[in-house]
């Protein structure tokens, strides 16, 4: 689904954050990117996104070159983003956001009633507050409505940016709980997180980021076997690899 091939970019001119990053996130899973403060994480979805300019290297969608692209170009062709940041609208309501959320298929009246039925389907909570104003809505509700708004238009990969930061360890857990039924929708995720046991728990493959540049990765399992030992490397720096990892 989608391939990331050697790319630099960065903030600032001369002063790059990634350093030669290449990641694959294949089709029906979810690829987890994990690392320190300061890896390079967020940049690297902003670079994917459109967000940031590719100095260097290659971005492939479904095989066909996608950097430079802007990002509403980028959602039409099927690429959903949620960053860290809030991206609903506090004043509208819950189901005035999800309607911007089908603005890619505005002209379909019939599709987007259907898109909404199936958002309340799959967050019942939501369903229950759709005349609210998402202004009232707790930190985890709105990370929900965050997610539901991308995925009304079911796109083909979505990019999840620290979907959990700053909630609480249950809201936390029922945000990961959705996220992990995400793929059987036909929808690939790229999650970028600091809550490293819980994006081993729910990926299929793993990358472990530092200083701009993939150290590590593997799949699942080794990165589940060695958890206490990423979760050290993260704090303490790079020790040995643990074995069944390929190191970058």
């Amino acid at each position: 689904m989608l391939r990331v091939e050697g790319l630099v970019a960065g903030y600032q001119e001369g002063i790059d954050v990634l350093t030669g990053v290449t990641l694959e996130a294949p089709s029906d899973q979810i690829t987890a990117v994990i690392g320190p403060n300061g890896a390079g994480k967020s940049t690297l979805l902003r670079a994917i996104f459109g967000l940031l300019p590719v100095r260097r290297g290659r971005i492939l969608f479904r095989g066909e070159p996608v950097h430079g692209l802007p990002p509403h170009v980028l959602k039409a062709r099927g690429i959903g983003y949620v960053p860290q940041s809030q991206s609903t609208f506090p004043h509208l309501t819950v189901e005035e956001n999800l309607l911007l959320g089908c603005w890619m298929v505005r002209q379909d009246r019939r599709l987007i009633r259907e898109r909404l039925e199936w958002a309340y389907e799959m967050f019942p909570a939501l369903a229950s507050r759709r005349r609210q104003r998402a202004t009232v809505l707790s930190g985890g509700l709105l990370r929900m409505l965050a997610v539901a708004k991308e995925m009304m238009v079911q796109p083909d990969l979505l990019l999840v940016d620290e979907p959990t930061v700053g909630l609480a360890p249950k809201v936390a857990a029922e945000v990961y709980d959705f996220l992990a039924g995400v793929p059987a929708l036909g929808t690939a995720v790229l999650l970028v997180d600091q809550n490293i046991a819980n994006a081993v728990q729910v990926a299929r493959s793993v990358y472990l980021l530092e200083m701009g540049q993939v150290r590590l990765q593997g799949p699942h399992e080794v990165f589940a076997r060695n958890l206490r030992e990423i979760i050290q490397r993260t704090l303490l720096g790079p020790g040995e690899r643990p074995e069944g990892m390929e190191s970058l």
